[in-house]
């Protein structure tokens, strides 16, 4: 039986605390951290431009991560009252459509923060939106695929904000190398987000949703995210080791082959383990980026 939730009342407004919830300020990590990354590997520091900095920060995490978890928050009630039915939304902290508004309000916010940066921090940011959007607002509610949805999370999570990073403190097109890297580990990201999926199974198997584990199973959308994890970070250090950076290109192989330890641990149970790797696992996935864009930002002076 599927749980609705009524939209219709009360009209009170949402608590500053419900709505700070609903925007998740613990999935902000990934994004800001992906656009420091971004920073560092365009070889400017972030003191040259603090204030282009600041503002890449705020909006990649706050801003434009904080508009998807609250787009993803109202079309997903339906799932979440079987899920987490205490969730802002499903448990009625946040009431009416005001979920609704505070992702408006959010994405219009962005977009004049965005502006701020030039055209290639607007660009970015018009098409994260768009793609916030595009996942889980129907018609289109690209979270209905597992594939699209992973691929598009881990671009938003890792690749966009780290390409937006260096074009931003450059003022132009990033280099061939960083595009690559951050391409890579935008693939790799797809596996991360797979294991977040795991939470969501019962969920998202009664409303229709094909996640990969609901698609292929728990066991086999493991193994599968751990793969996908794994071999662009590889492809990342031998374009190091081409690079002639093989120092850094040690640094990542050491923590791919710790990722690989922790990897067995995961896949003797993956549904009560995911929420274990990704606070371990992926902490040494992003350790690494910030490695890689240590080893390819251009050398000044």
């Amino acid at each position: 039986m599927i749980a609705l939730v009524d939209i219709s009342g009360p009209r009170r407004g949402a608590s500053p605390a419900a709505a700070l919830e609903l925007l998740k300020p613990i999935t902000w990590f990934a994004p800001m951290w992906a656009f420091g990354c971004g920073v560092v590997s365009s070889g400017i520091s972030p003191g040259d431009k603090l204030g282009f900095f600041a503002l890449g920060v705020l909006l990649a995490g706050p801003l434009v991560c904080g508009t998807s978890q609250a787009v993803n928050d109202w079309f997903d009630r339906h799932v979440d009252a079987i899920n987490e039915p205490n969730r802002p939304i499903p448990s009625g902290r946040i009431p009416g459509r005001w979920g609704l508004w505070i992702a408006i309000a959010m994405s219009a916010l962005s977009l004049v923060v965005a502006a701020q940066l030039g055209t290639w921090g607007l660009w970015a940011t018009v098409a994260g939106l768009a793609l916030a959007w595009a996942y889980s607002a129907p018609p289109i509610r690209l979270k209905r695929n597992g594939w699209w949805s992973s691929a598009v999370c881990g671009a938003c999570y890792e690749g966009l904000p780290w390409i937006t990073g260096a074009a931003v403190m450059i003022g132009g097109a990033p280099s061939p190398i960083v595009l690559v890297v951050a391409v890579l580990y935008s693939i790799g990201a797809h596996g991360i987000m797979t294991l977040n999926d795991f939470k969501a199974v019962e969920g998202d198997r009664a409303l229709g949703i094909g996640s990969l584990p609901v698609k292929l199973g728990i066991e086999r959308a493991a193994r599968l995210a751990c793969w996908v994890m794994a071999l662009p970070q590889f492809l990342v250090v031998g374009l190091l080791l081409l690079r002639d950076a093989p120092l850094h290109a040690c640094v990542i192989a050491a923590l791919i082959a710790l990722q690989l330890v922790l990897m067995s641990k995961l896949l003797r149970d993956p549904r009560k383990l995911a929420p274990w790797y990704n606070a371990t696992g992926t902490t040494l996935y992003v350790i690494g980026m910030l490695v890689a864009a240590l080893a390819i930002r251009p050398v000044v002076g």
